[in-house]
């Protein structure tokens, strides 16, 4: 899974702070730009695995649009980790549904113009729904 990251830039005595918006509470840091994204991942796959474990689920993203206009973070470098959090879901099952040829295509064209699957796309719109 795919989650956006704000990055507050170190220096010769301050670590790199990092801050994933879509999950709230997560946040890490690392001596290193490099150490930062490795921290982060450690972080969120953490974070996701507590939550789910105590019943809850991974909540929804917001669009980086969204998390650049908040002034808190203003002047963060922003960049995209990849967690494979799945496995915390359990084994994926296919399913058999039923939708109109238009809406299936529109939904493949969005899917395909934001870099997801239309399995993911789906999942990520029942989740939206249902928070």
């Amino acid at each position: 899974m795919r989650f956006f990251i704000a990055i507050e830039p170190g220096d010769a005595s301050h670590a790199f702070g990092v801050v994933v918006p879509d999950l709230p509470g997560c946040f890490s840091a690392g001596d290193t730009l490099d150490e930062a994204f490795e921290n982060a991942k450690e972080a969120i796959d953490l974070w996701c695995a507590t939550v789910i474990e105590d019943g809850g689920m991974i909540p929804p993203g917001k669009t980086l649009t969204e998390y650049q206009s908040d002034p808190d973070l203003a002047g963060w470098i922003w960049s995209i980790v990849e967690v494979p959090v799945e496995k915390y879901l359990g084994p994926a099952e296919k399913v058999n549904i039923t939708l109109p040829k238009l809406l299936l295509s529109r939904i493949d064209d969005y899917a395909k113009a934001h870099g997801a699957t239309r399995s993911g796309f789906l999942a990520q719109a029942a989740r939206q729904a249902m928070r």
